[in-house]
This record gives C-alpha cells, structure tokens and sequence, in this order.
C-alpha cells in the first residue's frame, strides 16, 4: 500500500533561509514538522525517536537521477524495515504536491514524501540537488551526507547505513551528490 504524506513544512526550523549553511557530519539536525493533506502529522523528532535511523532524501517528479534512483531508495525501505525510515522530501517549486502525491503514487514508493512548500528543509539540511540524501541516526545527529549510489553502483547510503545500524562511525561519511538542481524559482 503507498503511504504518501505531502505537506509543507513548519517554521519549526531554526536559522533555516535562503542559502543556508551546510551542516557539519555530527551536528544535530533541526526539527521540522508539518501536517499531511490527508490531516496526518509528521515531525522529524518524533520519526528519529521511533527509528535507529532516518534518511531524508531529496526527490523529483522530472529529474532521471531522482527516478533511478527511487527503486534503490524502496529496496533499502524493505530491507531495513522499521528500524530505518525513508523520507522522501519534494522541494521544487516547480512541482506541486498534488503532482508529488500522484507521482509517488504512480511509482508505487511506500516510504512517505513531504512536499516542503517553503524550501525550509532543503535550506535547513543545505541540500542542493536531487536526489541528495541526509542519514540521522536515533540521536537525531547528521551521519552522513551526500549520493545516493554512485555512477559505478558503490551503495554510499547503504554503506553508511550499515554503519550506523551496527553502531560504527560512518566509513565515507560525505559523498559529494550529483543529479538535478533544486529549483527554487
């Protein structure tokens, strides 16, 4: 069954605007939270409370690198099961959440997907294409930053999940993110 939350964002983040700064691998990650269109809640505390970990990744409706990659990001959703939550994060003002909802639905993706309105998270988390991943770990600090696999099939997030699953520091922690640009106009 497809589970899709799109909503906007709250102003539940703190310093988060326009070009904000990247956060550092080990930093806490600002909270965020909003209300689906169907009346759910989502907050980020509360996802990384219930969960060993959560991966925030930057999708799109349009852009062949997100697409690829989504079968990926659905794989690692069934193999880790409920100790890993996959959020899928729709920032582009070009796409709107009726099309994010339709897409993800389309796509058959179980994981849910935001649609942040605002770019609050994307400017929070200093993400800049998709798809771009962000791992938190259960103390809602950032594990590791960047692509999703690379273009010879190296699983950078599965790695590093699998890092921060067995209680390791994350090997690579930052694999630097290729894809679409996020739109912001």
């Amino acid at each position: 069954m497809t589970r899709v939350l799109v909503f906007a964002a709250v102003a539940t983040l703190a310093g988060a605007g326009a070009a904000a700064a990247t956060l550092d691998i080990g930093q806490p990650v600002p909270d965020f939270a909003g209300r689906s269109l169907d009346g759910t809640t989502f907050a980020l505390s509360e996802a990384v409370r219930a969960h060993r970990a959560v991966v925030v990744v930057f999708l799109s409706t349009v852009c062949p690198y997100a697409r690829f990659f989504e079968p990926h990001l659905q794989d690692l959703q069934q193999k880790y099961g409920d100790g890993v939550l996959i959020l899928g994060v729709n920032s582009n003002r070009t796409e709107t959440a009726e099309e994010a909802r339709a897409d993800a639905v389309r796509r058959g993706l179980t994981f849910p997907i935001v649609k942040d309105e605002d770019l609050r998270v994307a400017d929070a988390l200093g993400a800049r294409v998709t798809p771009e991943s962000f791992l938190i770990d259960g103390a809602g600090r950032l594990r590791y930053r960047g692509r999703v696999r690379s273009k010879i099939g190296q699983d950078d997030l599965k790695n590093a999940l699998d890092d921060v699953m067995a209680g390791r520091a994350v090997k690579v922690p930052v694999a630097k993110a290729f894809g679409c640009a996020l739109r912001r106009d």
